[in-house]
């Protein structure tokens, strides 16, 4: 008899096909409450080209309205920022955070412009503005008057403003693990383009969810760095950062993290991560994406012709009444149960797996 999970899994891809709808406009606040109770993504083409962001967020105007503020920024040594990384020591894998500091925008913007040219600043090291704060009404407030305050059909259809509404800023080495929001998101890139790789939250037994150690990169001072100076005169300590370690927070609690990769399908599986059908889509200048709550996913991106990638989501907090959550909590559950049944003595609950 075929295990339950399979079957949950093989019946859903059966009824719902493995692509990204696509609309020919933004959708009515009732149109959208239907993807919404499907719990299924799509994707407006040109939704945002009206928004004075896409027409005025060259890197001159960002410097013009954003130059000598100081902004929170992400930095990493592969641009692998809240992500999944085997220890040095002893192999075993931690979930690391960046190191973060603050800095004049135009100083980061630099450093993420020079990046295409080979020219990099911090000892090499990679930049992103990434806080996920509701930075864009607070950090930079000064641009949010070139985006709207809320995107209407969702407002309207979930009978609320966004929660937040985040700016994010970087280059082509900047990537975003496998991982879940408890958000109704609406994603709209301004610059450059990127890809996006999704899987349903019924495809969790798929993922190789860990209980996982956290930590953090910490810069080790190095004698190597040294100072430059910017064409618009910011002066680049990179003394202050040198290399990057990884170092685990003993204090920390462990956190659930998801550890299968879609684009390494035969690393650390689980029994179910081949019958895993993700969706692919890439986001271009213009377009808007609205990804459900709970739904898996890893991004990567390009740089457009000013040399930087950007984007505003807005995040929408998501119901936890009906049954949705509780079904994605029961999944979980019947998944950990499984993975203790002596016909998988290759899955082990918070260590690394084999086969599949």
């Amino acid at each position: 008899m075929t295990d339950p999970l399979t079957n949950l899994i093989n019946t859903y891809h059966e009824l719902n096909a493995a692509v990204v709808d696509e609309l020919d406009e933004q959708p009515s606040a009732l149109e959208f409450m239907r993807h919404v109770a499907k719990n299924r993504p799509f994707i407006v083409r040109w939704a945002i080209r009206e928004w004075p962001a896409c027409r005025k967020w060259d890197a001159a105007y960002l410097r013009q309205v954003m130059g000598r503020e100081e902004v929170k920024v992400a930095i990493t040594p592969l641009g692998n920022a809240d992500a999944v990384v085997e220890s040095k020591a002893d192999g075993t894998l931690v979930f690391v955070e960046p190191h973060e500091i603050f800095e004049p925008f135009g100083q980061f913007l630099d450093s993420v412009q020079r990046s295409l040219s080979g020219t990099t600043l911090t000892g090499g090291h990679v930049k992103y503005a990434q806080t996920q704060n509701d930075n864009l009404r607070h950090e930079y407030a000064n641009l949010s008057h070139d985006v709207p305050t809320d995107i209407p059909f969702a407002r309207i259809a979930l009978g609320q403003k966004a929660d937040a509404i985040n700016l994010w800023i970087g280059d082509d080495r900047s990537t975003t693990a496998l991982h879940k929001d408890n958000y109704e998101n609406i994603y709209c890139q301004i610059r450059g383009e990127k890809d996006f790789v999704l899987l349903s939250p019924v495809e969790m037994p798929c993922v190789n969810e860990q209980m996982m150690a956290r930590g953090r990169y910490v810069p080790v001072p190095s004698a190597a760095t040294a100072t430059s100076t910017s064409d618009d005169g910011y002066k680049h300590d990179d003394r202050g950062v040198g290399e990057l370690e990884a170092q685990l927070d003993t204090g920390a609690e462990r956190v659930p993290v998801a550890t299968w990769d879609p684009d390494e399908p035969e690393k650390r599986t689980t029994t179910w991560s081949h019958l895993a059908k993700p969706l692919r889509v890439t986001l271009r200048e213009g377009d808007m994406l609205y990804l459900p709550c709970f739904w898996y996913h890893k991004v990567s991106q390009r740089v457009g012709d000013e040399g930087f990638v950007c984007a505003v989501n807005y995040w929408y907090d998501c119901s936890f009444e009906g049954e949705s959550f509780a079904s994605h909590g029961f999944v979980r559950d019947v998944y950990l149960a499984e993975q203790r049944r002596p016909e998988y003595p290759e899955l082990k609950v918070g260590g690394e797996t084999g086969g599949g």
